[in-house]
């Protein structure tokens, strides 16, 4: 068996615990809405089920997210499980910079949430609640509507790499 060592807030270990995190493989959201007309939307792959009753899903967004005080202000948002050979619109989504919606097909509802068009999961939902942890906000978000495409394969983070699922 391997040591166990002490995490503290020095560099090199917080680049040791990133990596560490990585070792756990995770589907990819976009969380997206209209903003004015526009959609505006971010990845996340710190998604996970929360509750059945009430539905609730989370997303965890990081305290310097420029996109997050948009969306937070939007009465309904769209969430999307990518499928994989999304990793392009994954990609645009994660960036700070240009268009995150170039060449990307998407839908809204008329609430106003939008859905990356293709992806495996759809739900609409509105913010349940927010709780501030460490350099993230756990965001918890009921979920009003769903459409499920169970037989296309989730787009999955893995060790800093975009990874595909295979049967067994």
């Amino acid at each position: 068996m391997r040591g166990i060592e002490p995490v503290t807030a020095a560099p090199d270990q917080l680049h040791e615990l990133r990596r560490a995190f990585g070792c756990f493989p995770s589907g990819v959201t976009a969380v997206c809405a209209r903003n004015d007309g526009e959609p505006v939307g971010l990845a996340a792959s710190s998604f996970t089920s929360v509750s059945m009753q009430p539905p609730l899903v989370s997303v965890c967004i990081q305290h310097t997210s420029t996109t997050w005080p948009k969306l937070r202000e939007q009465p309904r948002l769209g969430l999307s499980v990518l499928a994989e050979g999304q990793d392009e619109i994954c990609a645009r989504l994660a960036s700070k910079d240009g268009d995150r919606f170039a060449g990307t097909d998407w839908f809204a509802s008329d609430d106003g949430s939008v859905f990356v068009d293709d992806a495996t999961l759809w739900l609409d939902c509105t913010i349940h609640e927010e709780v501030t942890c460490g350099d993230h906000d756990i965001v918890l978000l009921r979920i009003l509507g769903l459409s499920v495409a169970p037989d296309t394969s989730p787009l999955v983070f893995h060790a800093s790499r975009f990874r595909r699922l295979a049967s067994i």
